[in-house]
């Protein structure tokens, strides 16, 4: 019970020591990635680990939750305040699982669904059919102009009037601008259907009111507790009184057990971290480093989906570079660069390969990285896709990377617990 992890699993300690080097000598690029705090995993590792919570605050079906308790009351009134949502539920094990209640609350097995389809950004649990959200319902999608690579609102309006789906979801992994929710709202309103905004990625900028807002329109809004919120991986829920005890009955017992409590924890002190006014600042850097991006890698010839960004990712199609997006994740990775091959609208290619890559800014903004940063990066990009074959010269790229790593240490210690 007190023996120290390389002792009692020499492998797994090699692993997190190892994923521990990875971290701080790479460069993370990966949209959906950040970095926690230090107090964070702190709480990760603690004995909050070892509580079983089933039920909720106050209605627990075990004994001795008087402090787990404290943990989720906090959560949930944070989550609450930062929000501005009537009702909070912070025990989804993720963002498909918080989905996944609210289809549960909402919808009965076979009803229609109207959201953004995958190859476009969309989500997994939107409905796709190899997801169980596409088996338990009837999924109807939507895209993006051709011309501008933006929604479609006049497609969004015409599927919602032929199909009177009873709800409607908003939000996307692979949108890099403004989700418009008022023009959503007001197609729900005109079919009488619910409206749900799934803010996982711009759950950060939501918060410190750098994105349109969805709570003045939707019924309810999922988020994750990481990517731009920069906290443990986890799922929240927020939604207007009248839904919380279907919500709630649907996170427990409908579809979850016992609550990680020591990732609520977690989750607690990442909601009062985004309280704190520096997290506004952190934000708006957000913002700055990835229209730094874009703008580094138009310059350099790179073709951006839907000409920029207004959030935190940036979505390149590699079409003209003669490269797929798995080609290229392959060669940055050969250079100390993270990032992920993703679907461009209307990609020719498989999704095994993709014709594009997602970047965002998020992590190398946690490491303190600023604009020239970001432009030093771009630099990287264009070299090392235009050196596939050369190793002496990807070799050199990545010494390059490696000592920006190090300019911009990620924790001042390593920590493997």
């Amino acid at each position: 019970m007190l023996s120290p992890l390389l002792q009692v699993d020499p492998e797994i300690f090699e692993a997190i020591t190892g994923e521990v080097r990875r971290q701080q000598t790479s460069l993370e690029l990966i949209a959906s990635e950040n970095f926690v705090s230090v107090a964070v995993m702190e709480a990760l590792g603690s004995v909050m680990t070892n509580k079983y919570a089933e039920g909720y605050p106050g209605a627990r079906y075990y004994g001795g939750c008087d402090f787990v308790d404290i943990a989720e009351r906090l959560a949930i009134e944070r989550a609450r305040t930062i929000f501005g949502a009537e009702h909070a539920n912070v025990q989804p094990h993720s963002g498909t699982q918080a989905n996944m209640a609210v289809y549960f609350a909402l919808l009965e097995r076979g009803d229609t669904i109207l959201s953004m389809e995958l190859s476009m950004g969309g989500h997994l649990s939107h409905g796709y059919k190899k997801n169980f959200s596409g088996h338990s319902y009837h999924s109807v999608f939507y895209g993006v102009d051709r011309k501008t690579e933006q929604i479609d609102f006049d497609q969004v309006r015409a599927l919602a009037l032929e199909h009177r789906p009873k709800l409607i979801i908003c939000g996307a992994s692979a949108y890099s601008r403004f989700i418009q929710f008022s023009r959503f709202a007001e197609i729900a309103r005109e079919v009488d259907a619910y409206l749900m905004a799934d803010i996982a990625h711009i759950a950060g900028l939501v918060a410190a009111k750098l994105h349109p807002d969805p709570f003045p329109y939707c019924d309810v809004v999922t988020a994750t507790t990481h990517k731009t919120m920069r906290g443990p991986r986890g799922g929240i829920i927020l939604c207007r009184q009248e839904h919380q005890k279907s919500i709630d009955a649907q996170v427990f017992p409908g579809m979850q057990g016992g609550p990680l409590m020591h990732v609520i924890a977690g989750k607690a002190i990442a909601l009062k971290e985004a309280m704190a006014p520096d997290f506004r600042v952190y934000q708006e850097q957000i913002l700055k480093n990835a229209r730094a991006l874009a703008l580094g890698l138009e310059k350099r010839g790179f073709r951006l989906v839907s000409g920029g960004t207004d959030n935190h990712m940036v979505l390149i199609d590699l079409s003209a570079k003669g490269l797929t997006g798995q080609q290229a994740t392959q060669i940055l990775e050969r250079v100390g660069i993270t990032a992920n091959k993703n679907l461009i609208p209307y990609d020719p290619r498989p999704a095994t390969e993709a014709s594009g890559i997602r970047l965002g800014s998020p992590a190398l903004t946690s490491r303190r990285m600023r604009e020239p940063e970001m432009d030093q990066i771009c630099a990287f990009i264009d070299q090392a896709l235009s050196a596939a074959d050369d190793q002496a010269k990807l070799d050199k790229i990545h010494a390059q990377v490696l000592e920006l790593c190090e300019a911009y240490p990620l924790y001042q210690r390593s920590y493997h617990m």
